[in-house]
């Protein structure tokens, strides 16, 4: 799989109604050239641009719904974009404007199972017309994938790519699961299909202020997840999450997850 093809839709927070205006009727949107360089050099430039929204949106918050093909990318500072507001200490800012296509709604939309933030995640056009959730998206490592495939049919509420704050530092989570007495984070140790591995003293950092903070951590390396999935990477994130008292999926009494499930084929969002 090439980079262009990995590329190929991106999806951006849309969290001001200004600023879906200015999508829908004058059809640009605009990012930070700090935010490509941070995230998303490898993922640039997108092909198709869809939107993730927010609380702004009311009942219509935390999916999406929307998106358009990308016709142009131009570099501009704020003032450029809005040269009618104030004058500001923002102006000198430098964005990409992204000049769209007319926007198209899905016909279903991709919803997340829990309330979450997301700022960009880029991901490839297949994984964006078969999606149903935000989980489906995202397309950092196929061990992630394989195991995220074997997890759905459970309708867990887990979160993929889940970002914790522990003393003023910021830690990357494959996979969590928010429980009765203790939070599950699920990782994917892989070799060249995952990210590098962090040295042994920064990993140990990590892993002990996730515990110190109430995280159980299950690991689960190559061989596991491509000839175990099924019988000891799914039994074993089962029995802990049951262990742990149940998933917290918003409800009063936290869920149990039976282990015995079919697994449903997944449509395509255009079938």
């Amino acid at each position: 799989m090439t980079n262009t093809q990995r590329g190929e839709v991106l999806v951006a927070i849309m969290n001001d109604l200004r600023d879906w205006h200015m999508a829908r009727d004058e059809l640009w949107y605009r990012i930070p050239v700090s935010s490509v360089e941070a995230f998303l050099k490898r993922r640039w430039p997108p092909r198709w641009l869809a939107f993730y929204q927010t609380k702004a949106f009311g009942e219509e918050a935390y999916s999406i719904r929307h998106f358009g093909r990308v016709m142009n990318i131009r570099r501009v500072t704020r003032r450029d974009l809005f040269p009618n507001d104030p004058p500001g200490e923002k102006d000198s800012r430098h964005y990409y404007q992204l000049q769209l296509a007319p926007l198209q709604k899905l016909p279903r939309p991709i919803t997340s199972a829990r309330w979450r933030r997301v700022t960009f995640i880029p991901t490839t056009w297949a994984k964006f017309t078969t999606a149903t959730e935000i989980n489906d998206l995202y397309d950092d490592s196929p061990l992630e994938d394989r195991l995220w495939a074997a997890l759905k049919p459970f309708d867990l509420p887990i979160i993929r790519q889940e970002w914790v704050n522990i003393d003023k530092n910021r830690y990357a989570l494959d996979f969590a699961v928010y429980c009765a007495k203790a939070n599950l984070a699920i990782e994917t140790d892989g070799d060249t299909w995952h990210h590098a591995p962090e040295p042994a003293h920064k990993d140990n950092l990590r892993e002990n202020a996730l515990k110190s903070n109430g995280w159980q951590i299950l690991r689960f390396d190559t061989q596991h997840i491509m000839e175990e999935t099924d019988t000891y990477c799914v039994p074993t994130i089962i029995d802990t999450i049951n262990t742990l008292g149940g998933a917290d999926d918003g409800s009063f009494v936290p869920r149990r997850v039976d282990p015995d499930v079919d697994s449903p084929r997944q449509p395509s969002l255009f079938d």
